[in-house]
């Protein structure tokens, strides 16, 4: 069945990192209200054939387009290359700029038996991938005239930026660091009518999620918490990225924004 909401007719959505959990929930919810969607990520080749198909799937039924670049993000190159690719091929000017990127090294900070642990360079690939990468490419796009002139910025942080996880240090560093480039990047860039926001979200079943040791109790103990007696789905974030999308959310600007069905009242 074709889509017939244009709410965002001739406007793009840049996700970086869409192939799984909140970035796909994102591909799937924004162009189901007319976006387009370029979408970055890395995958192995049998993987990107369902997600491929996936996207066609969702851009028949929404008559939209989706782009899907399987490129490294992270690269300098890379992304120089994308930004020009998509400045003389695309029509219509970026939305939302969506940093879903979930890369890092999850040690301990000192040796334990077998377990290895964080180096600084951990740490700064960590920080440069979950957090700081979101300005490159912020700039990237500024400079190539891109953004639309109510455009949206959004990242992800979570609970563990300042609360012990196992396991969890660089990205807590990162995640921290991201709070922080939030607010400057909010107000710095306001003059470009850009908005930029960060969605804290409650526990989620992510692949992510599931490489950080002893998820399943971090599971589980949301569940207990959470007043809905469920944990957080991708969808339910993708939802909160919408609404921060449309012209109602202008006035938003950097703020944290839980979205966790009230899991950090308990």
């Amino acid at each position: 069945m074709y889509s017939n909401n244009k709410q965002f007719d001739n406007s793009w959505a840049l996700i970086l990192g869409g192939s799984s959990g909140f970035g796909l929930a994102a591909v799937e919810k924004l162009t189901s209200h007319g976006m387009n969607v370029a979408v970055l990520y890395r995958e192995t080749a049998a993987a990107e054939r369902a997600l491929k198909e996936r996207f066609a799937e969702l851009a028949f039924d929404n008559q939209v387009n989706i782009t899907a670049h399987n490129i490294n993000a992270l690269d300098n190159a890379a992304r120089i290359a994308f930004v020009e690719e998509f400045s003389q091929n695309k029509k219509g000017k970026v939305k939302l700029l969506l940093h879903s990127i979930a890369r890092g090294n999850l040690k301990p900070l000192i040796n334990e038996g077998e377990k290895e642990a964080l180096t600084q360079q951990d740490i700064q690939l960590t920080t440069y991938a979950m957090a700081t990468s979101m300005l490159d490419w912020t700039k990237e796009l500024i400079a190539a005239g891109l953004f639309h002139t109510d455009g949206r910025i959004i990242g992800l942080t979570s609970e563990g930026s300042d609360k012990y996880w196992e396991g969890y240090a660089a990205v807590a560093i990162a995640k921290a660091s991201l709070e922080s480039l939030t607010t400057y990047m909010a107000v710095e860039l306001a003059k470009y009518g850009l908005k930029t926001n960060l969605i804290l979200a409650g526990i989620t079943a992510t692949p992510s999620l599931k490489r950080i040791p002893d998820s399943e109790r971090l599971i589980q103990h949301a569940i207990a918490r959470n007043p809905s007696g469920r944990i957080t789905k991708p969808e339910d974030v993708a939802n909160v990225i919408y609404l921060l999308c449309t012209d109602e959310a202008a006035w938003i600007n950097g703020t944290i924004i839980r979205v966790d069905g009230g899991e950090n009242c308990r």
